[in-house]
């Protein structure tokens, strides 16, 4: 019985080895493929659709996902929310990494990637929207790695450097927090250039502030979401304390994430009321609209509430994941769905193969970096210090 067990395990592992092996491969020969014969040759864009997929996907996407590092420092250290202390780790690895790699999907995306650093030292073009997204994405990078800083003390074989990292965590969870909120509400800024190409349920002047409200919800439900993922494929590096910990701060998490859902479904209603815009409802686009309201946030919404009243850790979690899908539901619609609306299907833009196998090569990537940080660093352990704390301010019922 158990020699069965083990060869079914071992089955198990060479079919995961042989599905990373694929992708690696693939990304990159794709690679080398981008770089050696320009845009044209691995994607589907076009004047007309000069953003696509890796832009919807790598950066939109992403860096709504990555907002659980500013979202959960600021409610640590900022609000004094110290049960989300047990997060802090996790989601400022997961940002570092999402920026990261952002920036690496960048070199993909721009047709001459040596001109990324021309607007800093040789265009400066202070003038173009581009220009704060940019500049916001080097400087929280710094400031993500600085807020790391005092994970490193605690390697095996390592300490008394520990105490000098904190000093400089508190200033820089306020300048993170600043720079991450500019930044993301900047994302929904690049969009209000182009009002004709948006349809109007999906286009709004207050899209910066939505990409905002959005991209803390998505945060915090990608915490709780990855979180749930650490703890049963990472076990090897983690500790019963910390999981204790994650549970009983899923419930704070519930609370903030069903807030900024309800904020955001009445300000959405509201601006799509005011606006003049109810008969879009009745189209096609309509409807699409609604679904993605309705499954998107409304329903996890719903869910939050119900997990955190009755304690269901299960329930919390489902719509965690589902308020992710959700968030990547509205920046592919804003993106690539409801732009260039009133275009022939003909001329419409459709990612090809090799623009998805880039984007899963780069996740793939993520997904080990974040599993070798978690071996080398204590990001899913308790500190002794951390256990001993019992000054926590909870979130209001």
């Amino acid at each position: 019985m158990n020699s069965e067990g083990g060869s079914r395990t071992g089955r198990k592992n060479h079919i995961k080895s042989g599905i990373l092996l694929f992708i690696l491969i693939a990304g990159f020969g794709v690679t080398l493929l981008r770089f050696t014969s320009g845009l044209g040759g691995v994607t589907n864009l076009d004047d007309r659709n000069p953003w696509g997929f890796w832009v919807t996907f790598d950066l939109l996407c992403g860096i709504a996902l990555s907002a659980g590092g500013f979202a959960v420092t600021a409610a640590c250290y900022i609000f004094g929310f110290k049960q989300f202390h047990v997060y802090v780790r996790a989601a400022l690895t997961t940002a570092f990494l999402g920026y990261f790699f952002e920036v690496v999907a960048l070199v993909y995306e721009v047709g001459q990637p040596w001109r990324l650093l021309y607007p800093f030292f040789l265009s400066r073009g202070t003038s173009s929207v581009l220009f704060p997204v940019g500049l916001c994405v080097v400087l929280y990078l710094g400031v993500l790695f600085v807020e790391l800083l005092p994970a490193l003390p605690e390697r095996p074989g390592r300490g008394g450097a520990r105490d000098k990292a904190v000093l400089r965590t508190v200033p820089a969870a306020v300048i993170g927090a600043v720079i991450a909120v500019i930044h993301q509400s900047s994302l929904g800024t690049l969009y209000l250039i182009v009002p004709s190409k948006i349809h109007p349920l999906w286009y709004s002047r207050f899209m910066p502030l939505f990409f905002l409200i959005s991209s803390v919800f998505a945060g915090l439900s990608m915490v709780v979401a990855e979180g749930c993922a650490a703890h049963k494929f990472l076990s090897a590096y983690t500790d019963d304390q910390h999981a204790h910990a994650a549970d009983k701060a899923l419930l704070s998490c519930g609370k903030a994430a069903s807030l900024f859902l309800l904020v955001y479904l009445i300000l959405k209603l509201i601006e799509t009321a005011v606006s003049n815009k109810l008969h879009y409802l009745f189209s096609g686009y309509g409807a699409w609209f609604f679904l993605e309201l309705a499954a998107g946030v409304a329903l996890p919404a719903f869910m939050f509430l119900v997990g955190v009243r009755r304690g269901h850790t299960r329930l919390i979690q489902a719509a965690s994941i589902i308020t992710v899908l959700g968030v990547v539901l509205n920046r592919f619609n804003v993106s690539l769905v409801a732009f260039n609306y009133n275009l022939p299907s003909s001329e419409r833009y459709f990612p090809s193969w090799m623009e998805i196998a880039v984007s899963v090569f780069l996740m793939t990537l993520l997904i080990i970096a974040y599993r070798r940080i978690c071996c080398e660093l204590p990001i899913l352990r308790m500190r002794e210090d951390c256990m001993a704390e019992d000054n926590t301010q909870t979130l209001p019922e």
